[in-house]
């Protein structure tokens, strides 16, 4: 049954909606960090006065966003292909990307203007439907051309894990900031206990879905947490014992042999 003029015409505006919200999130990016609001551009921030926030990863572990963008441009291009164009996957996505992209370029704002509490806000309003459209493609259950993988399965997978960790260090970064005392736990505790729930999040998903890029962005942030925090001798090695045991998770389910990738 061929879709309808009404459809066709809803279609190619979420298309149309949707590669520029793209292209909206990738912009404020760039110009948050060429011309920083405030003075200070989010890295700075996180640098000066969040330099005691333990589950902030080192400096490199962000340039993950240079391949966030990457398959979101992939994503926004792959939906105006003549074959996809009405592909009920994404038709179910609806605009939940846009919601993402555009709550993306609100939480520069709030973060640069150091409203700490409501940029928890916007990072939710990214996390949810990020995790609306994951469950609604079927990531890890579905059986999906290699293309469609490559170019919206993936980029969705690495912008959910990221954002996954993104959120627990934007909550540690807001309490730190309103001096919350821990309930009198220490701060090293704290962070074990947000290491364990990023990869228990990350260990559950590469179990139940076998998604290898949502654990490779978790590895990739305890990685780079256990390198910045290289003479914490407990942070350091429980990072790593982590990393191990998602690698072994990873190895066992045999990722790479799954017969959903199909060419």
């Amino acid at each position: 049954m061929q879709p309808s003029t009404s459809s066709k015409n809803w279609d190619f505006l979420r298309q149309l909606v949707t590669l520029f919200g793209i292209i909206g999130a990738f912009i404020v990016n760039i110009a948050s960090n060429i011309f920083p609001l405030n003075g200070l551009s989010i890295g700075e921030i996180s640098n000066t006065l969040f330099n005691n926030v333990l589950i902030i990863p080192a400096n490199y572990a962000f340039i993950i966003w240079g391949l966030i963008y990457l398959g979101l441009f992939a994503f926004g291009i792959y939906q105006f292909l003549p074959n996809q164009k009405h592909d009920l996957d994404l038709r179910k996505t609806g605009y939940l990307l846009v919601i993402a992209c555009v709550a993306q370029s609100i939480w520069v704002y709030l973060f640069l203007s150091r409203l700490f509490g409501l940029s928890i806000i916007a990072m939710l309003l990214i996390l949810v439907p990020l995790i609306g459209i994951y469950l609604r493609l079927g990531i890890g259950y579905k059986q999906v051309p290699r293309s469609k993988k490559w170019s919206v399965h993936f980029p969705i997978s690495i912008y959910l894990g990221w954002i996954s960790v993104a959120t627990i260090v934007n909550i540690a970064c807001a309490l730190y900031f309103q001096r919350w005392n821990g309930w009198g736990i220490s701060a090293q505790i704290w962070t074990v206990i947000m290491l364990l729930a990023a990869s228990s999040i990350a260990a559950i998903i590469g179990i139940q879905r076998q998604d290898i890029a949502y654990m490779g962005v978790t590895v990739w942030a305890l990685v780079a947490i256990a390198i910045k925090h290289w003479n914490n001798s407990l942070l350091r090695n429980v990072a790593l014992v982590l990393v191990i045991v998602l690698i072994a998770i990873a190895t066992i389910k045999n990722l790479p042999n799954r017969s959903d990738s199909i060419s």
